[in-house]
């Protein structure tokens, strides 16, 4: 029975795409979900899994081509309906001479290694690869490997954890079995679909590779899949980014290079090996200063001799460095300014003190604070919709919607997940998803739609302690809103001087597009509602 692979959905507003690479040829066997071909959008590169195990049995978009969403790319006979094993011609076999003997040779020992053929019981040797990182994120770091070479482990088990710029994202076993073979060392930086290790399947694994012919390794040597890349290369020699002479680039890449007069030489390819995109063309084509490169941060003084021996030296994570580069982007690109306020805390507090334990067993959740300042801030921000929107380019962005960032301390550093749709939200919803949001977070569990399309932030300083502070933006937002600690100070009400829970506000905000009328607008109406809580019910 033939199945069909088709072309899946490559995201919004995108409609076609080229194929790039075929991992497989016809005759080739394939496993369910293996890398089949490689798809290039306009922003994008795609990989396409294959639907089920079988044969690979006619390619129908061949490399090059252009096609649409859902367009057919090839036919796969499935197992069983694939025909005997000598029909499959090995991936080495793409010399311009295919008559010798050798290659059904070791075709055969293929068959029988990875169980296709009649007596394939020692288990199958499969690629644990990365799975898909969220959008925009193209690679990761490998952090820890929870198995080593030699280890048994089920289905579903976690092997190993990566981490990207955002989230940590374990990797669990595809099937039981025992880890062959690790491609990727903790600390190797690994892209999306990027191999991680070799494992074989089923009990007998440990013994599978042992028993295997010299034809057998030749012919399943991760190098040489590698290497080959779609059979373009020797699978004795792996393509590296120091010698690029196996590797080809993208179609669209080299025809663009062709149609610019511009040299490989002078692009640098972030495909996998080194291949050159056509996004890799369009960074060179826009950004020629990139010749002269920015002059290196100073290096650091060299320490005492008696300092050095007490100091010790880490790598900052990646969440740790993306952390870092984007709070200097933002006071960098933004024109950042902020503005204070106080708000006395005794109307909340009190309506918190009164209502908690009934909300509490209605709900199960806790009334906290947060919620009361998501719907002033949903309340101000409709009133003030530019410190909702966001620049982009020459044109300003207005947000018909609320996606609410709460800024949450982890142990790896700061993250902003997001309360989406929060002004349709009520009390007792917000709470939970800020809990729930918040215990992902510290768990290292938050996943990267967690964390995007934020329209606005708050961060809150006082849970730590802090009286006051300035916070910075979060891109491309225009406006954060800081809460500090509350404090009792006294105040004068009504002619007398009273001791009031006082709380610091502070909105940073882009001046670029928000006005100072408009922000100290905005942190007053986050102030009345606060004092005075009836106000959201009545809309005022």
């Amino acid at each position: 029975m033939s199945v069909e692979v088709r072309v899946p959905a490559l995201g919004e507003s995108v409609t076609e795409a080229t194929v790039a690479t075929w991992f497989k040829k016809p005759g080739d066997a394939v496993e369910a979900d293996e890398m089949l071909c490689e798809l290039e959008t306009d922003k994008v590169t795609v990989e396409v899994p294959s639907p089920a195990a079988g044969k690979l049995d006619e390619i129908v978009a061949a490399e090059g081509e252009t096609v649409g969403v859902d367009a057919l790319l090839a036919n796969i006979a499935e197992a069983g309906h694939a025909g005997s094993s000598t029909d499959i011609k090995p991936r080495e076999g793409k010399s311009a001479n295919p008559e010798p003997a050798e290659p059904d040779a070791g075709t055969e020992g293929k068959s029988g290694a990875d169980g296709s053929g009649d007596g394939g019981g020692g288990g199958e040797e499969i690629e644990i690869t990365v799975p898909a990182l969220g959008e925009s994120v193209t690679e990761a770091t490998v952090s820890t490997w929870f198995k080593k070479p030699g280890d048994s482990f089920e289905a579903d088990e976690m092997l190993c954890e990566l981490e990207t710029d955002k989230v940590s994202v374990e990797v669990p076993a595809p099937a039981a079995g025992t880890l062959s073979k690790l491609l990727a060392e903790e600390g190797a930086t690994v892209e999306a679909g990027g191999k991680l290790a070799l494992m074989t399947t089923g009990k007998a694994a440990a013994s599978a590779k042992a028993e295997g012919t010299p034809a057998t390794t030749t012919s399943q040597t991760p190098e040489g899949d590698r290497g080959g890349y779609g059979d373009r290369g020797t699978p004795d020699t792996p393509p590296t980014t120091e010698s690029r002479g196996d590797i080809e680039d993208a179609p669209s890449a080299k025809k663009m290079m062709a149609e610019k007069n511009l040299s490989a030489d002078a692009v640098t390819g972030t495909g996998k090996g080194g291949r050159i995109m056509k996004e890799d063309v369009l960074n060179a084509l826009n950004k020629p200063q990139q010749a002269e490169a920015p002059k290196p941060q100073a290096a650091r003084a060299p320490s005492t001799p008696a300092d050095a021996d007490r100091e010790e030296r880490v790598k900052m994570t990646r969440l740790r460095q993306t952390i870092a580069r984007r709070l200097k982007e933002a006071q960098n690109n933004a024109a950042m300014l902020t503005t204070y306020n106080e708000v006395d805390m005794g109307g909340i507090m009190d309506l918190r003190n009164e209502y908690k334990d009934l909300f509490l067993k209605k709900h199960g959740v806790k009334l906290g604070f947060m919620s009361f300042f998501v719907k002033a801030c949903c309340h101000a921000l409709n009133e003030v919709p530019d410190v909702n929107a966001e620049i982009d380019g020459t044109d300003v962005v207005y947000k018909n919607y609320v996606n609410m960032g709460i800024a949450v301390g982890t142990p790896n550093g700061l993250v902003v997940p997001v309360v989406r749709d929060a002004h349709e939200k009520g009390f007792a919803q917000i709470e939970k998803e800020i809990a729930e949001l918040g215990a992902k977070g510290r768990d290292g569990k938050l996943s990267m739609a967690d964390m995007q399309g934020g329209s606005f932030t708050i961060s809150n300083g006082g849970v730590y302690g802090s009286l006051m502070s300035s916070p910075i933006l979060n891109p491309p937002q225009s406006g954060i809103l800081g809460m500090h600690k509350i404090q009792e100070r006294p105040m004068v009400v009504k002619g007398q001087i009273v001791a009031r829970p006082m709380m610091y506000l502070a909105l940073s905000y882009d001046h670029r597009i928000v006005d100072g009328k408009g922000a100290v607008t905005f942190l007053v109406r986050v102030k009345e509602a606060l004092e005075d809580p009836r106000r959201l019910l009545m809309d005022l």
